[in-house]
């Protein structure tokens, strides 16, 4: 997200698309020409971040053009599809995504730029030229077609690596709020109810209502149901990412199917790319006209879940079980040295991306320890170590931009006292206006001091039942004094190696720099959204 024109916090879109379109046309009817009209989607894989930074890096630079600029963020908070209109009238398109595009079908027949949604932060002004210059040369996507599933989930010309980080980027972007919903419930339960709370009977049978006994074990409870959803939505959404709509039944299916056979989170990634595998091959058989009607209904979902409950019960469920249980008992016995290297590990992924892919791999995998009822000691650490990590750059950033003001732009100096906030709340992103302008010197800088971050938690026993919530869930955090200073001292190291760096070299000139801010990742944490590393 950025600064400039918050997003709507109820439906993803933006506030200032009709104050930029009459500018914009003005400055035309001056002289008589119609402005280039682009429309665009962004797209992130937990929907919050850096949909909206893309988005106003857009509508900003298309500002700066003298061009329209309508974009349609589909974020988490849902998303409000563009006038068929605006769309019709568009001259071009840029998609600037992570996640598969929803919908794609409309924009099709008209000159399309399809990029990662870093690239619509980085360089909108550079995706902007490119676009126009398709449109120049008559260059247009496929025709309006709906197109294969695998069409659907990336451009054609893209690797299979690139695909498949996109169907599993899809997965984790649909199942981070079940997450934020039940470990945050399960925290708030213990919090109210005490460590014992898992054992209380079930608030069906025992619910008083002035005990905070029964408060207690209904967050709790409420949080577990929660949480067991967390591998089927993956499962289901990896597959819809692949398929499509047809994908979500065998994804589904095969998700739980790995929770009954106690394989876990890597059965759920396994389920879901099997399921729209499965699917995409089905769909690619060639059937009488007469029994279309029936396939996506009756079908597909019945071939498809048979074929992945078998593959999940028979062939490939126990070897992924024995997997899973392994690398559950390596993270229970790791200690000393070993557990202080893993937290220095995860404090590197935590910082190199700050919320991108690399990002996500960490904190799914901490998520994915402690979503269960009782989680095992090395599992809450390891949750602990990586949100102290994802804490680290924004709020150095923001003590740099204190500490060492005139080494910093204007735009950057405003842009720290939002990180305060964001850092605070354990949002990453809060550090990418810094890492944009300056990535050589913000991101090794952020890496160091998220690796000593991670390393001290682990090394203190520093412990977290919740997936989210930066310091307001320091009251659930085991040796929460040790934590804080786990945190500072990252923060010290990081703002330390910027003042450095950025001192060894010649003072940028004022005005200059990101200009991305982010009023409206501040928007989701003022409405209290939850929100993603």
């Amino acid at each position: 997200m950025a600064a400039g024109a918050p997003a709507h916090p109820a439906t993803g879109t933006t506030t200032d698309t009709t104050d930029t379109t009459s500018d914009t046309t003005a400055d035309a009817g001056a002289s008589g020409e119609r402005p280039f009209r682009i429309v665009a989607v962004t797209s992130c894989p937990t929907g919050i971040a850096h949909t909206y930074m893309a988005a106003e890096s857009l509508e900003n630079a298309g500002r700066e053009a003298g061009i329209e600029v309508v974009v349609e963020t589909q974020g988490s908070a849902g998303f409000t599809r563009l006038d068929p209109a605006v769309i019709a009238a568009a001259d071009g398109v840029i998609f600037a995504h992570d996640v598969p595009v929803r919908d794609k079908d409309r924009f099709a027949g008209k000159p399309t730029v399809d990029v990662g949604v870093k690239a619509g932060i980085n360089k909108p002004a550079e995706l902007i030229t490119e676009v126009r210059g398709k449109a120049a040369r008559g260059e247009v996507s496929a025709g309006s077609a709906p197109g294969t599933p695998v069409e659907r989930s990336g451009d054609s010309a893209e690797g299979y690596g690139t695909k498949l980080r996109k169907w599993l980027m899809s997965g984790v972007s649909y199942m981070v709020p079940f997450v934020a919903a039940g470990g945050l419930l399960i925290a708030l339960g213990f919090a109210i109810g005490g460590y014992k709370i898992n054992k209380a009977p079930s608030v069906m049978d025992h619910f008083m209502w002035l005990q905070a006994d029964s408060w207690g074990a209904l967050f709790f409870q409420i949080g577990v149901v929660s949480f067991g959803f967390l591998v089927p939505v993956l499962a289901g959404y990896i597959a819809y990412g692949m398929a499509d709509r047809p994908g979500l039944v065998p994804g589904f299916v095969g998700g739980a199917i790995s929770l009954t056979i106690n394989a876990g989170f890597l059965g759920g990634l396994a389920a879901g790319l099997i399921a729209g595998g499965v699917v995409i091959g089905i769909q690619k058989v060639k059937i009488p006209a007469s029994l279309r009607g029936i396939m996506p209904v009756v079908v597909i979902p019945l071939i498809s879940a048979a074929i992945v409950g078998f593959l999940m019960f028979v062939v490939i469920g126990k070897p992924i079980a024995s997997a899973q249980k392994g690398m559950t008992d390596w993270l229970n016995g790791l200690t000393g040295t070993n557990a202080v290297l893993l937290g220095a590990l995860l404090g590197l992924m935590m910082c190199f991306d700050l919320g991108g892919p690399v990002n996500k791999v960490a904190y799914t995998f901490a998520t994915a320890g402690i979503a269960v009822a009782s989680p095992s000691d090395s599992a809450m650490k390891i949750m602990a170590a990586v949100m102290a990590a994802g804490m680290v750059p924004p709020l150095a950033m923001a003590l740099a931009t204190t500490v060492r003001g005139r080494l910093f732009t204007q735009t950057e100096r405003e842009n720290g006292k939002a990180a305060w906030v964001l850092g605070a709340s354990f949002i990453s992103e809060g550090a990418i206006p810094f890492a944009a302008a300056d990535p050589l010197r913000v991101i090794p800088s952020a890496m160091v001091g998220g690796a000593v971050t991670g390393s001290l938690s682990m090394a203190f026993d520093a412990t977290l039942r919740a997936p989210h919530g930066g310091i307001f869930v320091v009251p659930l955090i085991g040796n929460p004094v040790l934590y804080l200073i786990a945190i500072a001292a990252g923060v010290c190291v990081t703002t330390a190696l910027v003042v450095v760096l950025k001192g060894m070299r010649k003072q940028a000139p004022e005005g200059t720099g990101a200009g991305v801010a982010d009023t409206a990742i501040a928007a989701k944490v003022d409405s209290k959204e939850p929100v993603a590393a």
